[in-house]
């Protein structure tokens, strides 16, 4: 199964809420939420309340992905919010392992994210404590970037590395209906996509989710039944 995750970094902020429903009611199957203090990545986004206020939009899987340093102290407040799962870098703290077991502990679905610049082999000792792996195609801080092909090589590493346990892989960064179908292929099961499932405008998002979507499937013979 085919999941895209429209990245709401790239919606229209004046108008976030109604942005929201949009996405999700033209084809969204999660909602991805990239987080950015300033410090771990050079831009900054938003916090705990405004998933909080986003929640009330959609029942849709709320994907919380923080690029901030350190974590810890905010994972609460995002479960709080009404994150369903969050997804922490390798190198946003010293202690990578206890994140994830505080994620778990909140009750949501802990990830670890790798930027193209992380080995692969730095989640090996994590595998018993992940529900998912976000595979960063561009280097994190800004959306409209291109696809990294070396993430294609990192993807089928963590595809085989999470080989018969439940663990979703996610990437993240360049994906259009040009990119979608080399990373499902690569092993990628979640497609985070920021400007091309926004742009065009809300009449265009369920053409750009199904443009995406399609492009997957075709590529791997997925079924794109939604969750």
């Amino acid at each position: 199964m085919t999941i895209i995750a429209p990245s709401i970094l790239a919606a229209d902020f004046a108008r976030l809420g109604e942005e929201t429903r949009a996405i999700a009611q033209a084809g969204a199957d999660w909602i991805h939420l990239d987080v950015m203090d300033g410090h771990f990545v050079p831009n900054i986004s938003f916090g705990p309340a405004v998933v909080k206020a986003l929640r009330p939009c959609t029942d849709k899987f709320f994907d919380v992905h923080l690029m901030i340093a350190p974590a810890d102290p905010y994972l609460a407040a995002f479960a709080e919010a009404g994150a369903d799962a969050i997804t922490v870098h390798v190198e946003a703290g010293p202690h990578i392992h206890r994140s994830l077991q505080t994620i778990r502990a909140l009750g949501k679905r802990a990830g670890v994210a790798l930027n193209p610049g992380t080995p692969a082999s730095s989640i090996e000792p994590l595998l018993d404590m992940l529900d998912l792996v976000l595979v960063m195609s561009v280097n994190p801080g800004f959306g409209g970037q291109s696809f990294i092909d070396s993430s294609l090589e990192t993807l089928a590493r963590v595809k085989a590395m999470t080989a018969g346990r439940s663990i979703d892989i996610s990437v993240d960064g360049g994906i259009t209906p040009e990119t979608a179908g080399a990373a499902a292929s690569a092993g990628a099961g979640i497609l985070v996509a920021g400007s091309a499932a926004f742009k065009g405008g809300p009449d265009a998002y369920g053409k750009n989710v199904a443009a995406i979507r399609e492009a997957a499937q075709s590529a791997t013979g997925r079924d794109g039944v939604r969750c």
